[in-house]
């Protein structure tokens, strides 16, 4: 039997509407896990449809971590100016610059990486691999492996979200959309960081964001 209070817990965790939660309960027997995987399952599917959608509006917001030694400006969008000064979109902004600042991403998604980059990283990696002894069979796997890598660190869209390890960036935009009901994308960003490019000892960035947020 779905419960009020269960309908209370699975909303209050996933951010998703009553209506939604109850039928999402209803469908699984009662079992919030499943509901929630039925849930983000749902929210995916409708996100991908409105992806295609144009989205002009928005916002563009900074973060500046340490002091001033790190500051990023991203361009988040949206389809109204209604949306744009939604306190959740808003929100969202910013999670995704602080992303940025700890995260490091030089690309928004694999799709901005210029082709000339991606071979000559392939170049670099298959004698890396070569060098490492691995037979010439495989190595062609290993390079697309790590080509993947290579996208899920580089590419904002691609990499872990900081604030929740289970779920990608994309993920997460994916979750606002479904929620929100407009398209949102990441237009551009930029970083700065104090003293970047030259020699100096290196500090583990994410830890320093993620204390400073708890």
């Amino acid at each position: 039997m779905v419960t009020a209070a269960m309908v209370k817990e699975l909303r209050e965790r996933t951010g998703a509407g009553m209506m939604d939660c109850k039928k999402a309960l209803v469908a699984t027997d009662g079992d919030i896990e499943k509901a929630i995987d039925e849930l983000r399952t749902k929210g995916l599917a409708k996100a991908a449809k409105k992806a295609g959608r144009v989205a002009s509006e928005g916002v563009v917001t900074s973060y500046i971590h340490g002091g001033g030694r790190i500051g990023v400006l991203v361009e988040v969008n949206c389809e109204t100016d209604f949306v744009a000064k939604n306190d959740e979109f808003k929100q969202l902004a910013y999670d995704l610059a602080m992303q940025i600042a700890a995260s490091s991403p030089e690309y928004v998604s694999r799709n901005d990486v210029p082709e000339d980059h991606v071979l000559k990283e392939k170049e670099i990696l298959k004698a890396q691999a070569l060098e490492e002894g691995k037979p010439e069979k495989v190595v062609e796997k290993m390079v697309e492996g790590r080509i993947e890598k290579f996208f899920k660190e580089q590419c904002l869209l691609e990499q872990v979200y900081i604030k929740d390890t289970d779920k990608t960036v994309q993920e997460l935009i994916h979750e606002h959309i479904a929620r929100i009901g407009e398209n949102i994308s990441v237009r551009r960003f930029v970083r700065y960081e104090v003293g970047e490019g030259i020699e100096k000892e290196q500090s583990d960035f994410v830890a320093e964001v993620m204390a400073q947020i708890k």
